[in-house]
């Protein structure tokens, strides 16, 4: 099969891969391409809807790359053992730990401080000279960030350097500055397991620290490090790019934006749905490897291949969706593939929707007249293709 760069289309890949993904997929499903890793080799991408949730189930298709054999470079995210980069059992016995804490209770307890968290927030945005502000740096950033911080019990983090190393490690192309920052936070991690061992309290780290399963199980000090790595992680960039994206699309389409104006309690729900299908916070999955030949939509992948799913590309796929490329907050939500599907299915899903529901409506609300700031310039979109969304949403009001 011919190899595909699938930056080389001509227009601005990071302003609209959606029309790359389209392309590659008018002519089937899975393709090599390269411009989609950290590195210029080609790997195996999936672009059709039933082809990635098949995929992202596959038995073959595994998190260590050590169980498919040796992957010049690929180091572990987090340098520890997190379940994103592990398959059953380990993966079984993982989750399963982290589930007995990482409850619905927990985080429905959670809603009363969201919604607390976005109404301050809002009330200094509101207090703001010129009225305008860039909505990530007011809203969409240190909502999940205090959020986060408050249910794993690190209140006092340093937010400002933890969102720099987080940049870092979701959306550098550089490996060196990835890897520093990794290297970095982890030792933070390392730290802040060992005070809470020491000082226990009723946050969901410390609840993690004292988890035993049935037959006694507990996590392991390299497993705490690396779980409080992932959650820190996932539990924030994900939401900073669900509200900021969200509240692009819905300024974009006017008529979506004040449907939903109109009608709060019967739209809301499936608007954030949408917004997770039309242009969701995770563009591509992270790395699955062959550990045997693997036969996607007609397509034979070999043993030992990087494959990547494209959750963008999938949940912009006609053949599951009906004019996909439309964004529609009344299109009924069932089946997109924003938080993944299978075995990896995001665990922080039910906390990202009650954010970013609660995040919008208060913003909506409070900002009868939001609208995109003409004076802040062009998007700068996050580098790499992990992340989808931008670094800076000037508004005014």
């Amino acid at each position: 099969m011919p190899v595909v760069d699938i930056t080389s289309s001509g227009h601005d890949f990071s302003a609209d891969p959606y029309s790359s993904y389209a392309a590659l997929r008018a002519t089937g499903p899975v393709h090599r391409v390269v411009g989609v890793g950290p590195d210029d080799e080609p790997h195996w991408l999936v672009v059709g809807h039933d082809e990635a949730r098949q995929a992202l189930t596959h038995p073959a298709l595994v998190k260590d790359w050590r169980t498919a054999g040796p992957y010049a470079g690929m180091e572990s995210m987090a340098g520890n053992s997190t379940m994103l980069e592990s398959d059953p059992p380990h993966h079984t016995r993982l989750r399963r730990l982290i589930a007995r804490e990482f409850t619905t209770r927990r985080v429905e307890a959670m809603r009363p401080r969201v919604q607390q968290v976005t109404d301050e927030l809002l009330d200094a945005m509101a207090a703001r000279p010129g009225r305008s502000a860039d909505l990530i740096e007011a809203l969409a950033f240190p909502l999940p960030m205090t959020v986060i911080c408050e249910l794993l019990g690190v209140p006092d983090l340093d937010r400002e350097r933890f969102h720099h190393w987080s940049t870092l490690v979701v959306a550098s192309q550089s490996p060196d500055m990835s890897g520093e920052a990794q290297r970095q936070l982890t030792a933070y991690l390392e730290e802040l397991v060992r005070a809470k061992a020491a000082a226990p309290g009723e946050d969901l780290l410390s609840a993690l620290i004292r988890t035993r399963d049935e037959d006694g199980d507990s996590l392991s000090p390299e497993e705490l490090i690396g779980m409080a790595f992932l959650l820190l992680i996932a539990g924030h960039e994900t939401t900073v790019n669900l509200i900021s994206n969200g509240v692009r699309a819905l300024l974009a389409h006017p008529d979506q934006l004040a449907a939903l104006r109109a009608d709060y309690d019967g739209l809301l729900g499936g608007a954030v749905e949408e917004m997770l299908r039309y242009d969701g916070p995770v563009q591509n999955a992270t790395y699955r490897y062959s550990a045997a030949d693997v036969e996607l939509g007609g397509v034979v992948i070999p043993s030992g291949s990087v494959v990547i799913v494209s959750l963008a590309g999938a949940d912009r796929d006609p053949a599951r969706f009906a004019e996909p490329d439309v964004f529609d907050i009344r299109r009924a939500p069932q089946g997109h593939l924003a938080f993944g599907h299978g075995l990896h299915f995001c665990i922080g899903a039910p906390l990202a929707r009650m954010e970013g529901r609660i995040a919008l409506r208060g913003l909506l609300e409070r900002f009868p007249d939001l609208a995109p700031d003409p004076a802040g310039g062009p998007p700068q979109w996050l580098a790499g293709t992990l992340m989808r969304g931008v670094t800076r949403l000037p508004v005014r009001w």
